[in-house]
């Protein structure tokens, strides 16, 4: 048992220690997770209107008519159409305005939808270049393949401030998750298919990425290293990572994606063209057929079975039409004189 005496002080240590938390979750430095943060405060305030009468209200009725209290007594009571209209009419109105913003946030902030704007005061020019990262989840690593650059990183990521980056997602094995906090929300990863995340990083800083969704023993340790740099410092990063040499290359792959747990950084410095549709289509390995090869030689061929159904049908109708315009003669029979 806790002396009395004491429980204030340990509420206010536990302030104290709480006051050092860093909450990137509503204090991010990427403009979608920003939007985001702010979405959830409207929330919580729209929903705070009803949730705190509610508390005070039950206090104050609890003090009222307590026992022993001087509170009138009206047995026969049983309705009150202004209460009922505050009752249901408050949080009818909420839930209308929670659905319009639920809506409308929906749709601005679809991870799929191209970028907009840099920041709140910014919007997005044909000078803001956008740049295209590839990411693989592995077991239990992430994979950053960038095309344009020519370069592929192991758990860290690089990304220049207020340039728009396009996140283009897939899984080697399992379903995944890849989250950046600071960065945008959650979006998931997954084998034999394509996501993308667009988003924007405005302010230099070291961040960390994460996996959200539970995929094998190697999970808890499923974390990158997200730096946000200037585009100069990028580029010369690049030029580092090109630099230190290494090839990803089919095989480099192969070897990569076995299940491996607190893998340190690793960089190479060139990648072998159209590696990230390989292991999107499942066909990394030598002599695999790929996903989308198989599904158009499938969908060619049932267009082929279509067209001969087809002209088997046409044939079999003209036939039947040529037999019906036969017209049949009776031979007339000569009368002998």
């Amino acid at each position: 048992m806790i002396p009395k005496i004491v429980r204030p002080g340990l509420s206010l240590l536990l302030l104290a220690a709480l006051s050092g938390c860093n909450t990137v979750v509503m204090n991010p430095s990427g403009d979608i997770a920003k939007q985001q943060a702010e979405l959830i405060t409207i929330s919580v305030l729209l929903m705070l209107i009803i949730i705190v009468p509610v508390m005070i209200l039950t206090v104050v009725f609890a003090w009222k008519y307590r026992k022993g209290a001087n509170a009138r007594y009206e047995p026969d009571w049983d309705h009150s159409t202004k209460l009922e209209l505050v009752i249901w009419g408050a949080p009818l109105l909420i839930i209308i305005a929670l659905g319009l913003i639920t809506w409308i946030s929906t749709h601005k902030l679809d991870p799929y939808r191209p970028l907009d704007r840099i920041d709140e005061h910014r919007p997005v020019t044909a000078e803001h270049k956008v740049l295209e990262v590839q990411v693989v989840s592995l077991d239990w690593k992430w994979l950053f393949i960038y095309p344009e650059q020519g370069i592929a990183t192991v758990n860290e990521l690089v990304t220049p401030i207020d340039t728009p980056v396009r996140f283009k997602l897939t899984s080697s094995t399992v379903m995944n998750t890849f989250y950046i906090p600071t960065l945008a929300g959650m979006i998931y990863t997954m084998p034999g298919m394509e996501t993308t995340l667009n988003a924007v990083l405005n302010k230099t800083g070291d961040y960390k990425g994460l996996s959200a969704h539970f995929s094998g023993d190697g999970f808890s340790h499923m974390r990158f290293a997200y730096k946000g740099v200037t585009a100069g410092d990028f580029d010369a990063w690049v030029q580092k990572v090109k630099s230190s040499g290494g090839e990803l290359s089919r095989n480099e792959y192969l070897a990569l994606e076995k299940p491996s747990e607190k893998d340190p950084v690793r960089t190479y410095g060139t990648v072998q063209p159209a590696l990230f549709n390989a292991v999107v289509n499942r066909c990394v390995a030598e002599g695999a057929v790929c996903m989308n090869e198989q599904m158009h030689a499938d969908m060619q061929r049932h267009r082929n079975d279509v067209a001969i159904r087809n002209l088997q049908d046409a044939t079999r109708q003209v036939a039947q039409a040529e037999a019906a315009a036969e017209v049949c003669e009776t031979p007339t029979n000569s009368v002998k004189k």
